[in-house]
């Protein structure tokens, strides 16, 4: 235990930056927050605020968010996005 006291605060601040990591982690992809997000994006679509295609941009975002992996399999149009 002696023997493992001078490492103590590195691995505090360790940990601590796991929960950390982890919090973080957990609020970008709560659905909540995603879904409020989604529906501020559609109001400023309706509103002229932004365009189809920022619209589609936030979506394709969102859905990245609650299903990992899906941008890394989704199939790019050709303009490349």
């Amino acid at each position: 235990m002696v023997a493992r006291l001078p490492f103590l605060p590195v691995t505090g601040t360790t940990r601590l930056a796991e929960i950390i990591a982890d919090e973080a982690d957990r609020q970008l992809h709560d659905p909540a927050r995603i879904r409020r997000e989604l529906e501020d994006a559609q109001r400023r679509h309706e509103a002229g605020e932004i365009t189809d295609e920022e619209l589609a941009q936030v979506e394709d975002r969102a859905t990245g968010l609650l299903v990992p992996g899906l941008a890394e399999v989704r199939p790019q149009d050709d303009d490349g996005s």
